[in-house]
This record gives structure tokens, C-alpha cells and sequence, in this order.
């Protein structure tokens, strides 16, 4: 299955946050939007990098500053993203592969959605549950 059949399906909204923001505001960006992990952009659309929940609780132990520093300060900078043309079985391999939950997809240079982990799995057992059906229809058929 391709990542662009899971967007046609969960929508492509990527909630951002830009680099100069507080860490507190992409607390209560991920608050609002119920998800795991901002991009960071300045405009929307180009990525610079990529903060989760994770990022930040690992950083709490640096006291209560850490709310005040820039999402730049904890932000991942090196982004794994994918197409909408990517398939999700090799997807799942490099989220395993680089203890990842979230990835960015581009399309012509430009963010076009995201994936979480939890998105490809559900893609993926929904695409194991009809195989499984039309075997059982196939084989009912005879």
C-alpha cells in the first residue's frame, strides 16, 4: 500500500511549529492538535526539523527553563520523510529502524501530510484483512 492511499484516508493537516517558538507552545500545539509531533517550519510548507512529546520529556530533566527555550534548541534536525509514493511496508522498516513514530511526507519539495506509526499499521492490517477476505472468497468460490 502507499503513503498516499493512508493520507487519502487520514487527511494530509500537519500541525507545525515554527523554529522560534516557545518549547510551551508546542506543548499546547500538541495539546490542541492531539498529536504526538510537530513540524517545525516557518512557513507550512518547507521542513527544518521535528519535535515530539518524546523530545521534550527526555529534556525535562534540565529544569522548568527547558518551557522557555526554543523548539530549534530541542528539535531533531535531521528528518526521515517519505513520499506519497513510498510503500508502507518499507516505511515500517525505517520507523523500527530509526526508533522513529513520525514522518513527514514531501511531495515536490513541499510537506503534503504526515504519518504516524500507529497510521501504518492500521493501513496495514486493513490491507492484511481484505487479502484475507477474497482468500476466503476464493476459496469458498470452488
Amino acid at each position: 500500500m502507499r503513503i498516499s492511499a493512508v493520507l487519502a484516508a487520514k487527511g494530509s493537516f500537519v500541525a507545525t511549529v515554527a523554529p522560534g517558538d516557545t518549547v510551551a507552545a508546542a506543548v499546547a500545539a500538541l495539546r490542541q492538535h492531539g498529536v504526538g509531533a510537530l513540524v517545525v517550519s516557518d512557513d507550512g510548507q518547507h521542513i527544518e526539523g521535528i519535535i515530539s512529546e518524546r523530545d521534550i520529556v527526555r529534556r525535562l530533566a534540565d529544569g522548568p527553563g527547558l518551557l522557555e527555550q526554543p523548539v530549534a534548541a530541542l528539535m531533531t534536525s535531521l528528518v526521515a520523510t517519505c513520499s506519497p509514493d513510498s510503500d508502507t511496508e518499507e516505511l515500517m522498516a525505517t520507523m523500527t529502524d530509526r526508533r522513529i513514530r513520525h514522518v513527514p511526507v514531501v511531495h515536490d519539495g513541499q510537506l503534503a501530510g504526515i504519518v504516524s506509526i500507529g497510521d501504518v499499521v492500521k493501513a496495514r492490517i486493513e490491507e492484511l484483512e481484505r487479502d484475507r477476505r477474497d482468500l476466503v472468497e476464493y476459496i469458498g468460490a470452488r
